[in-house]
């Protein structure tokens, strides 16, 4: 078995074709794609024993350029990922959780919240609900399990939602409601 090959050193272009083959493949926030930037550039600093702080202001220009290119639009981002999350089912407190730990800012997240709150006509119990009803549907739980079994796993139906996060009285309604 051959040895890895070391990182190449870290340069402006490699630099460069690095995030456009990752945002080629991913879309990104500006501090998802930072984060992976660095840690490319420590990899190639320890190897070729060279100062981290130098690629660190490289890929600082880069982030900034590309945001102010129009190719990282943190809002965009957030607004996409936000509505693949709540279809899959997941609550707005999960949502907020995965968008902060992707690094979008919290002002962000909560615009991004407040506008899926206002495009399904509602607040944010409804959000929930939405959400809720898309988790119980895409795991068969409550009116989406065979009616004769709705009420032997009532109590498993109800756990299931509040470990997704949801409130006690969003699961009941869902779990007691019917399939649409």
């Amino acid at each position: 078995m051959s040895k890895p090959r070391p990182p190449k050193r870290i340069s402006k272009n490699s630099l460069e074709n690095a995030a456009l083959f990752y945002l080629e493949r991913f879309s990104a926030s500006a501090e998802a794609l930072r984060r992976v930037l660095l840690r490319r550039v420590d990899r190639a600093a320890r190897a070729h024993g060279d100062d981290p702080a130098e690629g660190a202001v490289l890929v600082a220009e880069l982030v900034a350029r590309y945001q102010a290119a129009g190719l990282l639009d943190d809002q965009r981002y957030a607004e996409a990922k936000s509505r693949s999350l709540l279809r899959r089912g997941r609550s707005p407190r999960a949502i907020r959780q995965d968008l902060a730990r992707r690094g979008v800012a919290g002002a962000l997240i909560d615009v991004v919240l407040r506008g899926l709150e206002t495009d399904l006509a509602g607040d944010a119990a409804t959000l929930d609900r939405a959400a809720a009803e898309a988790y119980a549907r895409r795991r068969r739980l409550g009116p989406f399990r065979p009616p004769e079994l709705r009420a032997q796993y009532r109590d498993r139906d109800m756990a299931a939602l509040g470990r997704a996060g949801f409130s006690r009285e969003i699961a009941w309604t869902v779990i007691e409601g019917e399939a649409e």
